[in-house]
This record gives C-alpha cells, sequence and structure tokens, in this order.
C-alpha cells in the first residue's frame, strides 16, 4: 500500500529541531517526506479526506489530554514513535487500513464520554480497564481514555452505566 504520510505540527516550524528531526525519521519510515499541517486542524476532517493517509500526530513531554482530537473520528493509533525526550509521535490511521495493528489481547486506548461516579471508576478499574487520563469539560462530563484489552466488555460497561461511548482510538 502506498504510504501517504502526513505530519501535524501544531508549533512554529523554524529552526524546530524536533519538527525537523521529525520530517526525517517519517521519511526514513516510509520512504516519503510528509505531507505538513500546521495550525488548527480536524483530524476527523484529516482522516475522512485522506482514507489512505497516515497522520503523525506530535504529543510533547508537557502535553496533556492530547487524545482528545482523536474523539468522534473514524481512527486508530497505531504506533508511537519516539523523537525526542521531550517528543513522539502517535502514528494514526483511518479505521480499516489494512496496517493497523489490530491484535487481540493486547491493551487498547479506549475513550469515553462520562458522568463522574464513584461506582464506575471502582467498576473500571477492577480489570476491564484502568483510567489512563481524564479531562473536565464545560458540560460538567468528564473525557476518560483508558486502558484495556476487551472493547466489546468496555462498551457493554459503559452502556449498563447509562455513559456515552465515543469510540475506540487506539491499539498498541
Amino acid at each position: 500500500m502506498k504510504q501517504f504520510p502526513i505530519l501535524y505540527w501544531p508549533r512554529k516550524t523554524t529552526a524546530d529541531t524536533d519538527y525537523q528531526l521529525a520530517r526525517k525519521i517519517i521519511n526514513n519510515m516510509t520512504g516519503v517526506m510528509p505531507d505538513i499541517m500546521t495550525g488548527d486542524v480536524d483530524l476527523a476532517d484529516i482522516v475522512a479526506k485522506n482514507p489512505g493517509a497516515t497522520v503523525y500526530f506530535p504529543v510533547f513531554c508537557e502535553s496533556t489530554g492530547w487524545w482528545g482530537e482523536l474523539l468522534g473520528t473514524n481512527a486508530t493509533v497505531t504506533d508511537k514513535v519516539i523523537i525526542s525526550p521531550e517528543c513522539q509521535l502517535m502514528v494514526i490511521e483511518a479505521a480499516g487500513n489494512a496496517s493497523n495493528h489490530e491484535k487481540s489481547g493486547k491493551n487498547q486506548l479506549l475513550a469515553a464520554e462520562i458522568y463522574p461516579a464513584s461506582g464506575f471508576f471502582k467498576k473500571m478499574n477492577s480489570g476491564i480497564a484502568t483510567v489512563a487520563d481524564m479531562l473536565a469539560t464545560d458540560a460538567g462530563t468528564i473525557l476518560a481514555l483508558f486502558s484495556g484489552k476487551n472493547q466489546n466488555q468496555f462498551i457493554n460497561i459503559l452502556e449498563s452505566t447509562g455513559n456515552s461511548y465515543l469510540g475506540c482510538i487506539g491499539r498498541y
């Protein structure tokens, strides 16, 4: 399958060594220099308009909640590439691409929008999934990122507690 790498870079690119290194590493991995996207981007729109593309999304050491950009997209995190101690690239592909690394039994990153309740967290941290990251929203909900092995069991628990499931956003 032909590679269509896209590097999203939210920072100024001039004299940014992580940016230069990211481009070089992507070129070495794919044999193609990536297209560059900067500024505010809609990841769902990028994936929809470029179904064969692989998006490289930087996560900097001070970043929190980077995965929120993936909610609602038809995308999967298939790998991560360490660029430097301050930056790693999340490799994001449209769900269903042949190159996705969907291996059963492996931990997955699962995201959900939930209303916080102590019983919910107790149940979720008891072997089905472990809370990895959370973001509070203005609407009073929490966007939570979980690590777990069974997406179907995760969805069933979410739905049985009356919470909203927004999709699986990655597998490692």
